[in-house]
């Protein structure tokens, strides 16, 4: 039970929105009795979460499976990409603005973890790119990772993008194009445009 709990709030608030989706909503979706939901959870913030953790955890694993293929770097980060766009297509609004304005220590617990495996797999991205041939020789891993990692998150985390969820993802392709041209290699500037042709015929 306390799967499917965390399965359908997580569902729920990432479309619906942290703040809107009540505790009844979720017992009322779920077809159970607010005490039995309470039994797991003790209130809204400690389900909240559960399921950001949930939500964050299974982002990871797809991750990590993606890396496993045998995706050139910028092959990889596209695909990435495609998950997220998949994961948040029914959301409304950005779920991490939400976050931090409503649940802001679920949001610094989510962005402790979330800033490291950010960085370990930009790191390992920029350092098979370059193996590659596809990111230039030289650039300052460190400091690009940390470049893209802010540029990412302050569009999701700050409302002077707006707030509307499929304008955010579409801005998070601009990113990665930015990204990409920034260290690629005139080999990776063919690879990007072969990417940027692929999912705009996919729009």
């Amino acid at each position: 039970m306390e799967n499917k709990i965390l399965e359908k709030s997580a569902e729920m608030f990432l479309n619906l929105g942290f703040k809107s989706v009540t505790m009844d909503d979720i017992a009322t979706e779920l077809g159970i009795s607010k005490k039995t939901l309470y039994k797991y959870y003790s209130n809204k913030a400690s389900l909240v979460d559960a399921a950001t953790q949930s939500v964050q955890q299974a982002i990871d694993n797809t991750i990590l499976y993606i890396k496993e293929q045998n995706y050139n770097a910028i092959e990889e980060e596209f695909a990435v990409k495609a998950i997220f766009k998949e994961m948040f297509k029914n959301a409304k609004t950005s779920p991490m603005y939400q976050l931090k304005k409503y649940y802001p220590e679920t949001y610094a617990r989510l962005m402790d973890r979330e800033v490291c495996m950010f960085k370990d797999c930009n790191a390992d991205n920029l350092t098979k790119g370059i193996e590659q041939g596809l990111y230039r020789k030289g650039i300052k891993k460190d400091l690009i990772g940390n470049f893209y990692f802010t540029l990412i998150f302050g569009i999701f985390e700050n409302d002077i993008y707006g707030q509307e969820m499929h304008e955010l993802m579409e801005l998070e392709y601009e990113v990665l194009e930015y990204h990409v041209r920034a260290i690629a290699t005139e080999k990776g500037i063919e690879e990007l445009e072969k990417q940027l042709k692929i999912i705009n015929q996919n729009r």
